[in-house]
């Protein structure tokens, strides 16, 4: 059962954070696939929500003038991996969406949701990171951007402040124009099952046979979703080569702190970030225009 001690619905931004400031209380729900499970689980008792699914603005994707890409934060799954945008420019978030659940739950979750709980399981979190999207946040004080690298700030904690919202998913020309991606979800059931390791990979050649710069987003290899510094800083420049992936996946495992679960041991997680990294680069290259690695 559903302990549901009040509900509110806002239809603008400025209505939902008044009502967050009078209400600090209050649990923002929009397509409601992770609130309601989290109630139904007892992890959330006696809740009073609050329902933005009304507000228009919070929907939709754009490619600005200057290339710039937002996708509202109501936008559904469905919605990412339909859209002509986003398959056009960075089809490697399409991957991620239809990742995510089944076609029911793709329906309704969002992005913004699946951002906001602040899971490193989160599926949508990997690609996004790799892309060095930038999130566009909304409270009481104004409007703020943060990388959401800065965003994740522990397992199921993010950086909103009381009474913000989140208005906008911002991915600029530089970070997803001249790259190739490629996203491996991995988990114990083959559909609707929480990823055991997320990767996301994103390349960019010169003469499709160098390396001039690589990006690796992990999920459910530490706390919150990570890149891989190391491994990324070593691509640069190098050829592309057998052996340069697998160093690249050698060191995307010193950016790891895994943990031991009953879905994988420490061990298990570390053995998949280095082949997967490997598969999920070696995929990249051959979008990016570069041969095959064997």
């Amino acid at each position: 059962m559903y302990n549901i001690q009040g509900y509110f619905e806002a239809e603008t931004v400025k209505e939902a954070v008044e009502l967050l400031a009078a209400n600090p209380n209050l649990v923002v729900i929009a397509g409601g696939t992770d609130v309601l499970i989290k109630m139904h689980h007892g992890q959330i008792e006696k809740a009073e929500l609050l329902s933005i699914r009304k507000i228009k603005s919070l929907e939709g994707i754009e490619k600005l003038e200057d290339g710039t890409i937002t996708i509202g934060p109501l936008t559904t799954f469905t919605q990412v991996a339909n859209s002509p945008v986003i398959k056009e420019n960075i089809p490697v978030l399409v991957e991620a969406a239809l990742s995510m659940g089944g076609p029911q739950i793709r329906n309704v979750a969002t992005i913004g949701g699946n951002i906001c709980n602040g899971a490193t399981s989160a599926d949508s979190a990997s690609t996004l990171f790799a892309l060095d999207a930038r999130l566009r946040l909304e409270g009481p004080q104004g409007e703020r951007v943060v990388p959401i690298q800065d965003f994740y700030l522990g397992p199921g904690k993010v950086d909103l402040k009381p009474a913000e919202l989140l208005t906008g998913i911002l991915i600029f020309p530089e970070n997803y124009q001249g790259y190739a991606g490629h996203y491996i979800k991995f988990s114990m059931r083959k559909a609707m099952d929480i990823a055991t390791l997320g990767v996301a990979v994103l390349c960019k050649l010169k003469e499709g046979r160098l390396f001039e710069d690589v990006r690796i987003g992990l999920g459910v290899a530490a706390p919150t979703p990570i890149r891989c510094p190391e491994a990324e800083a070593f691509a640069r420049g190098k050829d592309v080569s057998r052996e340069t992936i697998a160093e690249i996946g050698k060191l995307a495992v010193k950016a790891t702190r895994a943990r031991t679960s009953w879905r994988a041991s420490k061990e298990y997680r570390e053995h998949l970030v280095e082949e997967l990294t490997q598969r999920a680069l070696k995929a990249a290259v051959l979008k990016a225009g570069g041969g095959e690695v064997a």
